[in-house]
């Protein structure tokens, strides 16, 4: 039995769906019940067997916080996928990412130690790893995380939770970890999910900034989730981005494949650095959500580029083009667009 967390967002969707049309025993974990429709959805994208593919998964109700729901959902798993995660770059959301991302987790390692799991597979992100002070050197699994840098929340509470997975390797579980840049994948246009970005690109964006990331396809991640979990690699993360692209170059392409209209400004530091100042005052005083925080206006700027040769080099993997995803998730977006108007 397989078991899968965070099945409802977009990585374990699409997960799911790669599971199921395998024909293998699958169990899925969701919070929410409205939730399960993002699911038929994802495979709807894919094929006419949507309910049927559905109809094969062993759902159960659990939060990563409830162990006794928990230890239900573990009966009879050899093999667990870890995509649950809270995403949030908000400072005063901290506590909260905290119990989801490195208690949920350190609660999933342990029950994986107590039903001697086989093998877990942790989705992580580049946000975990390290920064390069020469921009022109790729990031790798082997660049350290320097404690003493201004992480973002998020960063350092996914740090936190890869930390409980490497500490459930020295107590018997063996495990993989997943370090994916950005991912581009359809159904999930808001909230904290990268597909957000599609959303936020088509009501259009006046500003681009310097800075770059890494982007990868979500079926190459659950590709090579898979593939990795089939493997003999055991205790070992991978970086997953199948190019680097600068946050410009992104949202430009995007654009043309929404036939959106392009942004003509750019964010210069100055701006930057006097945005996240007003965020902050319009929270404090308005209580408005953060959208620009101080890590986050650092982040856009900086040109960070992230290297997958490990996964290339010990598994001969060729990622999708970034292009071609971004074209293909752009049309999923527009149909459904036309599909909620009615046209």
């Amino acid at each position: 039995m397989i078991l899968v967390t965070g099945a409802t967002g977009l990585v374990g969707s699409h997960l799911l769906y790669r599971l199921a049309s395998g024909n293998v025993p699958v169990r899925a974990i969701y919070r929410r019940s409205h939730k399960l429709e993002m699911v038929k959805k994802v495979f709807a994208y894919y094929t006419d067997m949507d309910e049927d593919l559905y109809r094969r998964i062993e759902w159960i109700k659990a939060d990563l916080s409830d162990i006794p729901a928990l230890e239900k959902a573990f009966y009879g798993v050899e093999y667990v996928y870890h995509c649950a995660a809270f995403v949030s770059f908000e400072p005063d959301k901290y506590r909260a990412l905290r119990k989801i991302n490195i208690e949920g987790t350190a609660n999933i390692v342990n029950l994986c130690i107590a039903h001697q799991v086989k093998k877990l597979c942790h989705v992580s992100s580049v946000a975990a790893l390290g920064n390069e002070t020469d921009q022109n050197k790729p990031i790798t699994e082997k660049t350290a995380w320097n404690p003493e840098e201004d992480h973002s929340v998020y960063a350092i509470t996914k740090y936190g939770a890869e930390m409980e997975v490497w500490r459930g390797t020295q107590e018997g579980v063996d495990a993989v970890i997943v370090n994916p840049g950005v991912i581009i994948g359809p159904g999930f246009w808001r909230g904290g999910s990268s597909g957000s970005l599609i959303n936020m690109v088509y009501n259009g964006v006046p500003y681009y900034t310097s800075g770059s990331t890494g982007y990868v396809d979500v079926l190459d991640v659950v590709e090579v989730m898979t593939t990795i979990m089939a493997s003999n690699i055991k205790n070992e993360s991978f970086v997953l981005a199948a190019a680097n692209l600068t946050y410009k170059d992104f949202i430009y392409k995007t654009a043309k494949a929404l036939g959106a209209k392009q942004p003509s400004k750019k964010a210069t530091p100055l701006l930057l650095e006097i945005g996240w100042r007003a965020d902050w005052l319009r929270h404090i005083f308005f209580g408005k959500r953060r959208r620009l925080t101080k890590q986050l206006a650092k982040t856009v700027r900086f040109n960070a580029k992230y290297s997958s040769d490990k996964l290339k080099n010990q598994f001969g993997y060729a990622f999708r083009d970034i292009d071609d995803t971004i074209v293909s998730v752009s049309n999923f977006f527009l149909k459904d667009k036309a599909k909620k108007n009615g046209t």
